[in-house]
């Protein structure tokens, strides 16, 4: 199983990824060894995440979310929108 997730960085920030092990993700992102980006600006917390039965599944599912607008993946995260 794969996992396509949202994290709020210390800055406000949201970041998305995949991962099929996501408690190890969210430990490297917080050890600053996870992404560039979250190492500039974690710690992190997890904001939202949904599996996936595939890779290619969690890829195209990662790649819309990166296309929503901000107010887009705010509406996500407070459960106003589905995706």
């Amino acid at each position: 199983m794969w996992t396509v997730y949202i994290v709020r960085c210390a800055n406000g920030a949201l970041y998305t990824g995949i991962t099929n092990d996501l408690k190890g993700r969210l430990k490297a992102h917080n050890e600053g060894k996870g992404a560039k980006y979250t190492a500039s600006f974690g710690p992190v917390e997890l904001a939202w995440k949904r599996r996936k039965k595939d890779k290619s599944s969690a890829l195209k599912l990662e790649a819309a979310i990166k296309k929503l607008t901000r107010q887009e993946k705010d509406a996500l995260l407070a459960g106003g929108r589905r995706i």
